[in-house]
């Protein structure tokens, strides 16, 4: 059995996939499995593969776009390893990414999901992120995109993990209902990070694991389609998953933040789909809420532990700044297995 199964989700991602591919075959660590679930792409992206040299590989090919959250989840199913590792097809994994991988699960045996050092393709002496943030507002941003890379942070505790780098226990994400499909794209690994946070689960951050990455590469950072998807999962991921105490509290700056991005929106021409999105997430709010097929489970996190892996400085999030916190001291060595379940 692999070790890890790395899962790729590609829709597309012609120019890129081959070169994610590429990467992995080129691991310094052999025992692992490659997953790519291809969502229905026009593009011949997933056909004719150069597979040679990964250990194992499987292509799901499905019948129509799943989106990134209903697509890893397929994938994660189809997993064989008790971890999985995603990578997005816009990227590429250092040699030794999934050696680091590997040793920090090892070295944290109470942890069961992860985070990557992400540099962008294009110029990797800047950062294409460090974990996801959570503003205590209610606003998630991707911590260090587009910052130099002397500002990468040691090894510590982030809010969750970026989807295009994360690493979860297979087990522990199926538990917690894997990504939310409803969400389709965009704002799905935060969303799932704060279910898993309100159960009482951490995330660390690993910053000697590296890939590069595009950075929204394929659907375009400032897109129609990612402005809206964003705009509107945002609202969502807040809104379902914060504890009602906590609501009441961030509700009136979760407001005023969402306005100042609308202004802000506007300001640069792209007012049209915030808006649409922003109206899309209200509509909607009530479906989500009462539905709790990717609700967030019965929280045992305290509101004191929720609030002390959160942001609370605007200015972290404006500057796109890193927030990752020191973390508590590991098991022993001989305490260790990389492959548990």
């Amino acid at each position: 059995m692999p070790a890890i199964s790395v899962l790729i989700v590609n829709y597309n991602g012609e120019g890129y996939l081959q070169a994610a591919l590429d990467s992995l075959r080129v691991q310094a660590f052999r025992n692992f499995e490659v997953i790519v679930v291809d969502n229905a792409s026009t593009d011949g992206s997933a056909d004719n593969l150069d597979t040679g040299g990964l250990p194992e590989f499987r292509l799901l090919k499905q019948d129509d776009n799943l989106g990134f959250a209903e697509g890893s989840n397929v994938g994660v199913k189809a997993a064989k390893a008790p971890w999985v590792a995603m990578l997005n097809p816009d990227a590429a994994a250092r040699p030794d990414w999934l050696d680091q991988v590997m040793d920090g699960i090892r070295r944290h045996p109470d942890v069961h999901m992860f985070t990557c050092t992400q540099l962008s393709l294009d110029d990797e002496q800047v950062l294409d992120g460090a974990g996801d943030n959570f503003l205590g507002f209610g606003i998630p941003w991707r911590g260090g995109f587009g910052r130099p890379v002397s500002e990468l942070p040691e090894e510590g505790e982030c809010f969750s993990p970026c989807g295009a780098s994360a690493v979860f226990h297979r087990e522990t994400y199926l538990t917690h209902g894997g990504f939310d499909e409803r969400f389709f794209c965009y704002c799905e690994d935060v969303d799932l990070g704060y279910r898993m946070r309100l159960a009482g689960e951490r995330c660390i951050f690993l910053p000697r694991a590296v890939v590069s990455h595009a950075g929204s590469g394929i659907t375009g950072r400032v897109s129609e389609f990612a402005l809206f998807h964003g705009t509107r999962n945002r609202l969502w991921t807040y809104a379902k998953n914060t504890p009602a105490p906590l609501l009441v509290l961030t509700l009136p700056g979760h407001i005023a933040m969402t306005l100042a991005i609308l202004l802000r929106g506007a300001t640069k021409g792209h007012a049209g789909p915030v808006w649409r999105g922003l109206m899309a997430g209200i509509a909607g709010l009530g479906r989500i809420r009462a539905d709790h097929s990717f609700g967030p489970p019965s929280r045992t996190a305290s509101l004191g532990e929720l609030m002390r892996v959160m942001a609370w400085n605007p200015m972290n999030l404006l500057g796109q700044r890193i927030v990752v916190r020191p973390e508590v001291p590991t098991a022993a060595p001989d305490m260790l297995d990389p492959a548990r379940s």
